[in-house]
């Protein structure tokens, strides 16, 4: 037997392990994604070197990775029948770093204490993740050349490594480790297993694990979407989205800038968050050359996507050393860009061509496009694109949206109007719709309670402001004759002011009113009534929300109001008792009188001196 080469480790490897050890990866379990990743790139060079025709060793067995536990004897293994090492590889790769700039690299992660400075492609420090478990560690290898031997390295962590000549191996590399004692649950195939799938199931060569087949479910995102079955499809959501119902859309595409990206992007055919769950998070894995980088990857889409299931890919992330976050977060952002940026698009091509499909996506998933309005001012655009409404021009239940509803507009029209109501019915029956309904201008009619944030975020669209219908500064002129004189109106409106005194702001005669004797206006042109309401339940300030007190507006073409004005001269008491009902008659059709106690006893004395009368 040949006596073992004694190498002490190089002194920049010495600290690399004890970085590695101590605290460059998170989690101990990642050295089994390690080891297999560098199997599957000993594979990937075995099947390049056959395919440029140079010889190899046992060129009849394919290219392969097993895992073997003994729980036992607290070891795992891992072999791969790809490329092997010569004796000369085994000590560049495993006992050197040959790379120039390494010791400053490692000078600045010990100033820094940062140990996630450098890029992992540039120093191959994942071998080195097996000391983080093991207390031995035996690499036995081939090379793929014919003419080569085969070789046994041995290493105890810390002082250095043993290289000895192994006759008769396999092409390929074998490695065990001795587990140390806090880490022997490594030896339970269970546990193996749970990481292989975790990490390590898209790896594009077999991996067996004691003999059974562990990735059997194929990274289909990389390939062409010609070649996929739509069971295939299905299997995988199945596989990433852990849900067994078909999906509702599916977008599986590529780009090249600014990053190679191999993306498949689900939308379940169910909001998660509306069945009771609660806040969900994103189900986007992110993987490199099909080996998982980060699980639910945090900040690949921004938050008002997070109903989406399924993997990102990219062979260019400038991950840091440990594989485990990005390194550049700038890139990172551009990333999210291009990926969202392409999903709206997908969402816009698929209203117009399956607008049945995204009537139920609205349906399920409409406070998400809407959260990404109000959140998102990068998309806000192209998220207005994806809203529907209910509309004055549709009919009921049926959906609408801004760019066809510009479409209609005709050509005096300047703004888009928008009534908020709980809904349609409330809509066409409240004051504010009069004058649009009378001048056969649309409304959209909004019965979210949110939709006014996400108005008001909004702004505009195609270039024509959105205008709600309540708001004071709505000046539409319905031209039409009244029954009181403008003098007379104005005498009224200020006799009003007199007996509301500060129960209102202005009091005026109104030009939006058609039908409705009286209606109130908030005279703060930055609330509505909706967003007092919505203040309010979320428990601000109650006197900053009363402080602004509502207009009041009459028509004087109204019955009621013509009535009013020659009562007040014939029963001062009465006429005051019918303006404060007036009032909050206003107040119940704009949703906002929160104590009708008082108004009600107030009627029933009206009702009681209407029937004494009678």
């Amino acid at each position: 037997m040949s006596k073992p080469e004694s190498h002490q480790f190089q002194a920049e490897i010495q600290q690399l392990l004890n970085i590695v050890i101590h605290s460059l990866y998170t989690d101990k379990e990642i050295f089994v994604r390690e080891l297999i990743s560098n199997a599957a790139d000993a594979c990937e060079k075995l099947r390049f070197n056959q395919s440029s025709g140079k010889p190899v060793h046992q060129s009849d067995i394919a290219p392969a990775i097993t895992v073997a536990t003994d729980d036992k004897a607290g070891t795992i293994t891992i072999t791969d029948t790809g490329c092997g090492m010569t004796h000369a590889e085994l000590v560049q790769n495993l006992g050197t770093i040959a790379h120039s700039g390494t010791k400053a690299f490692l000078k600045q992660l010990a100033e820094e204490k940062k140990p996630d400075v450098g890029l992992i492609g540039q120093f191959g420090v994942g071998f080195y993740s097996a000391f983080m478990v093991a207390k031995r560690v035996t690499v036995l290898s081939r090379s793929l050349s014919p003419e080569e031997t085969g070789w046994q390295w041995t290493s105890e962590g810390m002082g250095g490594y043993d290289i000895t000549p192994a006759a008769d191996l396999p092409r390929g590399t074998k490695i065990t480790l001795e587990l140390k004692d806090d880490a022997k649950d490594f030896a339970e195939e269970t546990t193996v297993e749970r990481i292989i799938q975790r990490y390590s199931s898209f790896v594009p060569f077999p991996i067996e694990l004691n003999t059974k087949q562990i990735n059997t479910i194929q990274a289909i995102w990389a390939r062409s979407k010609n070649e996929i079955k739509e069971e295939e499809y299905n299997e995988f959501y199945t596989f990433v989205g852990h849900d067994h119902d078909k999906p509702l859309f599916r977008l599986h595409f590529t780009a090249d800038a600014p990053l190679a990206i191999q993306s498949l992007l689900f939308v379940p055919s169910r909001n998660f968050e509306s069945m009771g769950m609660g806040r969900i998070d994103s189900e986007v894995n992110l993987y490199c050359r099909k080996v998982l980088i980060q699980a639910k990857a945090k900040g690949l889409f921004p938050e008002w996507l997070r109903f989406l299931k399924g993997v990102v890919d990219s062979e260019d992330l400038p991950l840091n050393i440990s594989r485990e976050t990005m390194q550049d977060t700038s890139l990172m952002q551009k990333l999210n860009n291009v990926l969202t940026g392409r999903f709206l698009k997908f969402l816009d091509e698929q209203s117009e061509k399956e607008a049945v499909a995204y009537e139920k996506f609205y349906a399920e998933y409409q406070r998400f496009i809407k959260e990404g309005v109000v959140t998102d001012f990068t998309h806000k655009e192209a998220l207005g694109k994806l809203l529907r409404f209910e509309s004055s021009s549709t009919d009921p239940g049926k959906l609408t949206s801004l760019a066809d509803y510009v479409k209609r507009m005709s050509s005096e029209q300047k703004e888009i109007y928008c009534l908020l109501a709980p809904n349609r019915a409330a809509a066409e029956a409240s004051p504010y719709y009069e004058v649009f309904k009378e001048r056969k201008f649309e409304v959209l009619f909004l019965s979210d309670p949110w939709d006014e944030f996400v108005m008001e975020h909004l702004r505009e669209f195609d270039g024509k402001p959105l205008k709600l219908a309540e708001k004071a500064d709505l000046n539409l002129s319905a031209n039409k004759d009244g029954t009181l004189t403008e003098d007379a109106a104005k005498a009224l409106a200020a006799w009003l002011k007199e007996i509301l005194g500060d129960k209102v702001g202005e009091v005026r005669f109104s030009q939006r009113l058609v039908d409705s004797p009286a209606v109130v206006v908030d005279s703060d042109k930055f609330m509505t009534a909706s967003m007092r309401r919505i203040m309010k339940a979320m428990k601000q300030d109650d006197n900053a929300i009363t402080a602004t007190k509502h207009d009041f507006e009459i028509n004087p073409a109204h019955p009621i109001i013509a009535r009013l004005d020659a009562m007040r001269a014939q029963d001062a008491a009465l006429a005051g008792s019918v303006a404060e009902q007036m009032l909050d008659n206003a107040r119940v059709a704009a949703g906002i009188l929160e104590d009708p106690r008082a108004m009600l006893t107030r009627l029933n004395q009206l009702l009681e001196k209407v029937l004494t009368k009678a």
